[in-house]
């Protein structure tokens, strides 16, 4: 089986979207027009987040990656690119997505943020109750 490349895929957690394209390369990772380490700054387990699928996959070197991103905060974005980068992977080798799938990468993460209820402060509080 040929895989034609590039190699497109959606990832998404909370409000963030992560568009992941899959390169044949030297290991190039971008997000954004900016590398990973400039991206996620100070934010290490946020960097760790993004690049668990490599673990996984055990092929960082092969592959340049671009993403876009946008939506949600630093961990939702995150997610959303690991996310995107297993669906990516998954397409490459059926033996890739068992192990991806063991590992939880590429199960949507459906938890989102509760609305607002009328009559409440946020979601669930409630205003303080007074007797009398």
């Amino acid at each position: 089986m040929s895989i034609e490349f590039p190699i497109w895929s959606v990832g998404r957690r909370k409000n963030s979207r992560a568009r992941v394209r899959l390169i044949k390369g030297t290991g190039h990772f971008v997000i954004n027009d900016r590398t990973l380490e400039n991206f996620f700054g100070g934010h290490a387990e946020a960097k760790w987040a993004a690049m668990r699928p490599f673990e996984v996959a055990k092929n960082a070197s092969q592959f340049d990656v671009y993403v876009d991103v946008s939506g949600g905060g630093v961990s939702g974005q995150s997610e959303a690119i690991a996310h995107g980068l297993a669906r990516a992977f998954s397409q490459l080798d059926n033996g890739i997505r068992v192990s991806m799938r063991k590992q939880g990468l590429l199960t949507r993460d459906s938890r989102m943020v509760e609305r607002k209820k009328p009559g409440r402060p946020k979601a669930r509080k409630r205003f303080q109750f007074s007797k009398r």
